[in-house]
C-alpha cells in the first residue's frame, strides 16, 4: 500500500489559554487536493502552518516526500500576507514609504528578488517568463518591492510558488487582492500543477475553484471535519442588527460641496508613469466605486487624496474646497477622512490592543500614543458594542480572526465621524459571509450624509449604496459611469 502524502495524528496547538487544534487527525492521500474552509478563527491558518512545520505543536506531522518524483522535495507554505525586507534585512517599513521617492532604492527590485530566489532554489530564469507574462509582471521587473500594490505582492508570492512546483503546496487565501482575470489564470495554473503531481492545500472559502480540488474540510472544535463540497462549509454566525451609535447619525460638518477635485493628475517615478492625466470630481454625499486591475494606479490615486503621496503638491488637487499646498497640513486633511487599506492593515502597530486600535482613529496614527478623554472613551465603548467586540477589547488586534480585524479597522475609520470614507479593498481576505456583514455596516453608516470611495473587484460583493463608478487601466481613466449603466 502506498504511503499517504501527509499523515497527521493527535495534533495539538494552543495559543495562551485558547485551544486551537485538539487531537486533530488528517491524512492526504496520493492524488488528493484539499480545500480547508469554514468559520474564521477556527484554526485553518494554524493547521496550514503546522503542516509546513512553522508552528510548535505536539502530536504527529509526517510528510512523505516521493524520492522518485521529478518535483522538488519541498513543502511550501504561501502566507496570506507577503513579507519582504529592505536591503539591510529589516522589515521596519512605514506606511507612506511606498510613495516616497527618496526611499525608492531601499528594497530589491522584482527581478533581483526573483533572481535571488532562483539561486536559492536552483531554478532556471528562462522557466519564469510565462508566469511573468500571464500575471502581467513582465513590465515590473525593475520595480522596487516597496512600490508594489497588495495585489501585486500576492502575485509575486504565487509566481514563486508556481515556478518552484513543490511536491506539497499550501496556499493561505490564494485569491487575496487578485482581480477576476488573475483569479481565473491562477486556477488554470493550479490545475497544471496538480496534473504534474503537485498536491495542493488551499485555505479559502471562495467558491470559484480549480477543478483539481477534490476534497473539502473545515475545523470544528479543534478537529478536522470532512464535507462533501465547498457549499457545505460552515459560515460565520450572522451579526445581530444593532442600533448605530448616535454620534454616527449626525451629518458630518462640510466645508464645501465638492470633496475631491483633480485635474490632469500625473505621477511619475523616473521613466515610469503611474497616473496619466486623471480628471475626477467627487461631490459631497456621492458614493463611488473605484475599480481596475492590480497595479492600475488605484492606490496611488487614493494616496494623493489622503495626503500620503509627496507628489500631491505638484498636481492640481482640491480637497474640501482648498487647493493642496495652500497652507493646510496633512493632519488637517486626514482629520476629515477615514480610511481602510491593505497597506494600513499591513503596517498597523502589532502591539496595539483592540480598543487602542480603534482609539488611534481619533489621531490618524498607526497605533495609540496619547491618552483618550472621557468622551472619546464613551465613543470607543459604543463602537465596541456595535461591532460585538467588547469581549475582545483587551486582546492584541493580531490575535483576532481576519474578519474581526477588519471590523476593528472599520471602527477606527469611523470613530471621528469623518465626511469622507475611503475603503480600499476592505474585504480583502474575507469570505462571502464576512464580506456581506462588512458591507451591510457600510450601507448603514453611509445613510447619514457621508461621502464614500470604495475599491472592490466583484459586483456581487459590494455595498448597495454605491452610485457611480470609475475604472482605471494602466494609469488612465477607462470609463466613468453611473453604476446601473456599466458592468465591469
Amino acid at each position: 500500500m502506498t504511503d499517504p502524502v501527509v499523515h497527521i495524528a493527535q495534533l495539538n496547538l494552543q495559543y495562551a489559554h485558547d485551544v486551537i487544534l485538539d487531537q486533530l487527525d488528517w491524512q492526504i492521500n496520493r492524488g488528493e487536493c484539499w480545500l480547508i474552509g469554514g468559520r474564521s478563527g477556527s484554526g485553518k491558518s494554524a493547521l496550514a502552518k503546522a503542516l509546513a512545520g512553522l508552528e510548535k505543536t505536539s502530536g504527529t506531522v509526517q510528510v512523505n516526500i516521493d524520492p522518485q518524483s521529478p518535483l522538488p522535495p519541498r513543502v511550501l507554505y504561501v502566507s496570506n500576507w507577503y513579507q519582504f525586507t529592505n536591503l539591510e534585512g529589516d522589515r521596519n517599513f512605514y506606511y507612506q514609504q511606498r510613495y516616497n521617492k527618496q526611499q525608492k532604492n531601499d528594497t530589491l527590485t522584482v527581478y533581483a528578488e526573483l533572481a535571488a530566489y532562483a539561486n536559492s532554489e536552483n531554478l532556471l530564469l528562462e522557466d519564469l517568463a510565462k508566469y511573468l507574462v500571464l500575471f502581467e509582471f513582465a513590465d515590473l521587473k525593475a520595480t522596487q518591492l516597496i512600490e508594489l500594490s497588495s495585489g501585486e505582492h500576492k502575485k509575486l508570492q504565487l509566481i514563486k510558488a508556481l515556478w518552484l512546483k513543490p511536491q506539497l503546496l499550501i496556499v493561505d487565501e490564494p485569491y487575496t487582492g487578485l482581480d477576476k482575470a488573475s483569479r481565473q489564470k491562477l486556477n488554470g495554473f493550479f490545475d497544471e500543477l496538480a496534473s504534474a503531481g503537485v498536491h495542493l492545500v488551499l485555505i479559502t472559502n471562495e467558491t470559484d475553484l480549480p477543478s483539481c480540488i477534490n476534497r473539502f474540510a473545515e475545523i470544528e472544535k479543534g478537529k478536522l471535519k470532512q464535507v462533501d463540497s465547498v457549499s457545505a462549509l460552515s459560515m460565520d454566525i450572522s451579526r445581530s442588527r444593532k442600533v448605530i451609535p448616535p454620534f454616527l447619525t449626525e451629518a458630518p460638518a462640510l466645508s464645501a460641496d465638492i470633496m475631491v477635485e483633480m485635474e490632469n493628475i500625473r505621477i511619475r517615478y523616473g521613466e515610469k508613469e503611474v497616473l496619466k492625466g486623471i480628471d475626477w470630481t467627487v461631490r459631497s454625499g456621492e458614493k463611488w466605486l473605484l475599480q481596475g486591475h492590480n497595479g492600475s494606479g488605484k492606490s496611488t490615486l487614493l494616496s494623493l487624496i489622503t495626503g500620503d503621496h509627496p507628489q500631491a503638491y505638484a498636481n492640481h488637487i482640491r480637497l474640501f474646497g482648498h487647493r493642496r499646498g495652500s497652507g493646510e497640513s496633512i493632519w488637517d486633511i486626514k482629520e476629515r477622512i477615514g480610511i481602510i487599506s491593505p497597506e494600513l492593515h499591513w503596517y498597523f502597530d502589532k502591539t496595539a490592543r483592540v480598543w487602542q486600535a480603534i482609539a488611534s482613529g481619533f489621531y490618524d496614527s498607526i497605533g495609540l500614543f496619547r491618552q483618550v478623554s472621557y468622551e472619546q472613551q464613551q465613543k470607543i465603548d459604543q463602537l465596541l458594542a456595535f461591532f460585538e467586540l467588547t469581549e475582545d477589547k483587551d486582546r492584541l488586534i493580531t490575535t483576532l480572526p481576519l474578519g474581526k480585524q477588519r471590523l476593528v479597522l472599520l471602527a477606527r475609520t469611523i470613530i471621528k465621524n469623518p465626511p469622507l470614507l475611503i475603503l480600499d479593498e476592505p474585504c480583502q481576505g474575507l469570505d462571502r459571509a464576512q464580506t456581506a456583514l462588512f458591507n451591510a455596516v457600510v450601507d448603514e453608516l453611509c445613510g447619514f450624509g457621508k461621502t464614500l470611495i470604495y475599491v472592490g473587484h466583484y459586483e456581487t460583493q459590494l455595498p448597495n449604496c454605491l452610485e457611480k463608478k470609475m475604472v482605471l487601466e494602466k494609469g488612465e481613466v477607462q470609463v466613468i459611469e453611473e453604476m446601473s449603466e456599466l458592468a465591469y
